[in-house]
């Protein structure tokens, strides 16, 4: 495994330091909606499990607790449809980001090996291919890669970000069949599957949600080859608590786990515990669900009656806004600005005729912006 250099890489939101302003000088504050930042406490059943776990001297386990790994398989099986999880099949990591920066290079890829992302995409993805010297390919159709012998890894993003695209079961199995056939490892980022807005997942019926890369209808049964990744950030409001893991190839897995080892790559002790917490506690899930809900239903309306469409964005924590003359999403993320608002412009994202509304800000803050958004 080596890092390479990413001096060269621009960071993405250097690139948006004009409209920054513009939206920081209006006379009634900005509204921060391009980040998604989790503003809403951190939940008691969360904090009081990472209090009562902060006597902590000892070193803690790189592969997690076995509470935590049980924990994580209990939750698959009971909110994604995935039984029979093992729980040696999870590690923790240090938030969703490491993971996905570091992850090509965990997985001991490098020049020569394409890495496959989403042609509109979380930026990190592009950062953690580079990282490792490997070589990107942006695309969504499978015919781009299916049959290359160079294809290593494949990146899936579902919920996407910032799309809010969700991928069936048919398409993820698509793209598992074509990566098992040239022996390439898939990757599913999963982070938003319990913020779905059309169709939630009905726990009882086991209908409805976002089909994980690990659901016996996608792989067959079989978790070879496949990971999923998953961050607690943002259904449990715990950003600052970097608590995240991955899931899925028992055999990947572990070798990864031993890689991190060495590195010290090790999620503290307290926050295990308080992660255990929050994936055995499904009320505060549906808490946070709603109070986004109820704040996506406010900007959506206010972003529709001020003219703009909205795609995708079916399930996650954004509103992918187009104008419906087309023009760029640098324009539409303007407009916005000079009512104080910030968005993300799609060109963050290898996209350019969207931005990005978050739906991470207070009520109060989302209620003034529904007021900028459809005044005349």
């Amino acid at each position: 495994m080596g890092l390479h250099d990413l001096s060269d890489l621009p960071f993405a939101w250097d690139s948006i330091d004009g409209i920054t302003a513009t939206a920081r000088a209006h006379p009634g504050g900005l509204i921060d909606l391009s980040m998604g930042t989790p503003v809403d406490p951190t939940p008691d059943v969360v904090r009081k499990a990472l209090e009562a776990a902060s006597n902590a001297p000892g070193y803690p386990m790189t592969a997690g607790t076995p509470a935590l790994r049980q924990a994580v398989a209990d939750w698959f099986a009971r909110r994604r449809g995935v039984p029979g999880l093992d729980p040696a099949a999870v590690v923790p990591t240090i938030g969703s980001k490491e993971l996905v920066g570091l992850l090509p290079s965990l997985l001991h890829l490098g020049p020569g090996d394409v890495v496959v992302h989403p042609a509109v995409a979380y930026p990190t993805y592009l950062a953690g291919i580079r990282a490792a010297g490997a070589t990107p390919l942006a695309t969504d159709d499978v015919a781009d890669w299916a049959g290359r012998d160079d294809v290593k890894m494949v990146w899936v993003n579902s919920p996407g970000n910032p799309t809010g695209r969700v991928l069936d079961a048919a398409a993820l199995r698509t793209v598992v069949d074509a990566a098992r056939a040239i022996g390439a490892v898939v990757v599913s980022d999963e982070c938003y599957a319990e913020l779905v807005w059309d169709t939630p997942y009905d726990a009882i019926t086991g209908t409805g949600g976002v089909p994980s890369i690990l659901d016996p209808s996608v792989c067959g049964g079989s978790h070879e080859g496949l990971l999923a990744a998953y961050s607690l950030s943002k259904q449990s409001s715990i950003a600052g608590y970097r608590a995240a893991f991955l899931a899925g190839d028992a055999a990947l897995v572990a070798d990864l786990t031993q890689t991190r080892k060495h590195l010290g790559l090790i999620v503290p002790a307290p926050v295990q515990a308080a992660m255990t917490a929050a994936m055995s506690d499904d009320a505060h899930v549906a808490a946070q669900r709603e109070a986004y809900g109820a704040r996506r239903r406010a900007l959506a309306a206010a972003v529709t009656e001020a003219g703009f469409v909205i795609d995708e964005s079916t399930a996650g924590l954004y509103l992918w806004v187009a104008a419906p003359d087309g023009r760029p999403g640098l324009s539409v993320a303007e407009w916005f600005a000079e009512r104080g608002i910030l968005t993300a412009p799609g060109h963050l994202y290898g996209d350019g005729t969207h931005t990005r509304v978050a739906l991470t800000s207070t009520d109060a803050q989302i209620a003034d912006a529904v007021t900028r958004i459809t005044q005349p």
